[in-house]
């Protein structure tokens, strides 16, 4: 598949006659809120659990001021600059993927700046996440479209934002949706995704759900 400026990793992708399995990575792959409120407090700022955004919700440490969005965006892009330094998988996450790669064909789509690329596919490759990476900053659902394309085969989408996951369903119709969000505190504060979505509280929930859908047959694809 052809690359563009807002994406990178498409033309490794390589789909064999399996069920897909496209994850989103931050909060689902890898643990994102907790280590950057690490890395936020390192520099100086906090992230309060007040509602399920980011903007609004980072504030000073010495004022308890609120950070201006244009300050969250450049500390979001030192956070992916050292991400090598911060983030780990979420838990069972490793273990989950390596089963399921039995069956199906599973690829990372990360909604991430395309130049953070490299250091993504480093830091996947560190926790023996071996699988193909897609870094493209854009709506979802058009490029979960254009991947999986007119395959027979059953799609599974795991994402923690609902808007991700609502995208994903109005351009591939039978596509199987999950929620998951490895952070439970924010988890809680989510807007329910949607009653064609299955929530699911960890990994191991996540495994069962897929194994059990492609064993009976009892997927929409």
């Amino acid at each position: 598949m052809t690359e563009t400026a807002e994406t990178k990793g498409l033309s490794d992708v390589r789909l064999g006659a399996r069920p897909l399995i496209v994850c989103d990575v931050d909060e689902v792959v890898l643990e994102f809120l907790t280590p950057f409120n690490a890395f936020l407090k390192s520099r100086g700022h906090e992230l309060l659990p007040r509602s399920f955004h980011l903007t609004g919700n980072i504030v000073s440490l010495e004022t308890g001021a609120e950070t201006p969005p244009g300050n969250v965006g450049s500390l979001l892009e030192a956070f992916y600059a050292s991400q090598l330094e911060w983030q780990e998988p979420a838990d069972r996450a490793s273990a989950c993927l390596a089963a399921l790669s039995e069956f199906a064909d599973i690829l990372f789509l990360t909604a991430m700046p395309a130049r953070h690329y490299d250091v993504r596919r480093a830091l996947l490759d560190r926790h023996d996440l071996p699988f193909p990476l897609v870094a493209a900053d854009r709506d979802k659902g058009p490029l979960i479209e254009r991947l999986h394309d007119d395959r027979p085969q059953p799609l599974f989408f795991i994402d923690d934002m609902p808007h991700n996951l609502r995208s994903a369903k109005r351009h591939v119709p039978a596509a199987n949706l999950l929620h998951y969000m490895a952070n439970g505190t924010f988890r809680a504060l989510a807007p329910h995704p949607g009653e064609d979505v299955t929530v699911a509280s960890n990994w191991s929930e996540i495994e069962a759900v897929i194994t059990g859908r492609v064993e009976d047959g009892q997927t929409d694809a």
